[in-house]
């Protein structure tokens, strides 16, 4: 056998398909293995590029592979799924894999560590908790309407009202109704408890972390868009340009260009969600405090306000925020605001 180039790993959960390509680019590796003999099949190989798709556990596996002197490259689905052959199938995805992992212009993801991925967890796991608890209020606020009684609009105002609702002896609201709704009142008042105590979490974590301290520097950049990001982040030089990093997070304009003519559309709203959201709920917090402010940013966002209106502001504020924190992770200095003289 030919010495190996590359690499396709179809990850999966039990079972798992390889091909391997020597320099000439021809099928040297071509099987299945169990998940317990992978790290055995993968040592037996020579050092060579080891190319996986983004999904749950690759990060796991790029690790362990690197332990073994390998190159290992992560790469998002959809720079695989033009090099698949013919049907869809664990060996022909593996296949395209290893296709995908040789070119030039597929672009990988940093490979995070354990403690990035653990930090990465307590977000999600806050995420879940806030995505229950709206649930939760939705429900109790449908099932109040049935007996003919509307909550207020908004998450506080229907929280202040609930126990009131539930207490109100003159409602007509049947017994057993109400014993119901009061164990879902206790389900959200739990969920408010364990979200704050994930919040609290997370502002410790800010604090330890100086990368995140640097960031917190800029307006609108709090502990929860910190954290995030220098989890998430491994290396800010994987990103080119300040705008590389915010067309990341889906914070650019769409582009549909043809014939020379240029056409802008809305944000994009790509890659990291979750960053993005963070972003632009802490522009709207700057926003809301910038109109006695006499710095440039806060006369910037005043001007634009009255040009663009508030919602488009908000997201360029955002993305002017992205791309501060991409040159404050190069560079690691510190946010330093420029007033006006």
């Amino acid at each position: 056998m030919s010495l190996i180039k590359a690499i396709g790993i179809d990850l999966a959960k039990s079972v798992f398909s390889i091909h391997g390509v020597d320099s000439h680019d021809k099928c040297q590796l071509r099987k299945t293995v169990k998940r317990n003999k992978l790290l055995a099949e993968i040592a037996k190989l020579p050092a060579c590029i080891i190319g996986m798709e983004a999904c749950s556990g690759a990060h796991y596996w790029a690790r362990e592979f690197t332990k073994l002197g390998h190159e290992v490259r992560i790469m998002a689905s959809k720079f695989v799924i033009p090099y698949r052959q013919n049907e869809k199938n664990d060996a022909n995805d593996a296949e395209a894999i290893c296709e995908a992992v040789t070119r030039p212009k597929t672009r990988f993801v940093t490979i995070k560590s354990e403690e990035q991925q653990a930090v990465l967890c307590l977000h999600r796991i806050r995420q879940g908790a806030i995505k229950d608890r709206t649930a939760l209020i939705n429900r109790l606020r449908g099932l109040l309407a049935e007996f003919g009684i509307v909550m207020p609009k908004g998450r506080y105002p229907a929280q202040h009202a609930i126990s009131g609702i539930l207490e109100d002896g003159e409602n007509n609201l049947p017994l057993l109704a109400r014993e119901l709704l009061d164990e879902l009142w206790a389900e959200i008042k739990g969920l408010n408890q364990q979200i704050l105590k994930h919040d609290r979490r997370l502002y410790q974590l800010a604090n330890q972390m100086n990368a995140a301290k640097r960031l917190m520097s800029i307006p609108g950049v709090g502990e929860i868009t910190a954290t995030a990001v220098v989890a998430t982040v491994s290396d800010a030089k994987d990103f080119d340009t300040s705008r590389a990093f915010s067309a990341w997070i889906g914070l650019v304009p769409r582009q549909y260009t043809t014939g020379g003519q240029v056409k802008l559309g809305r944000i994009s709203k790509r890659g990291e969600k979750h960053i993005r959201t963070s972003l632009i709920h802490g522009a709207r917090a700057v926003i809301a405090n910038c109109k006695h402010k006499t710095d440039r940013t806060s006369l910037w966002v005043q001007d634009l306000i009255e040009r663009r209106g508030f919602k488009r502001a908000t997201v360029a504020l955002a993305a002017k925020n992205a791309r501060l924190i991409w040159a404050l992770l190069r560079s690691k200095n510190e946010y330093q605001i420029d007033y006006v003289k």
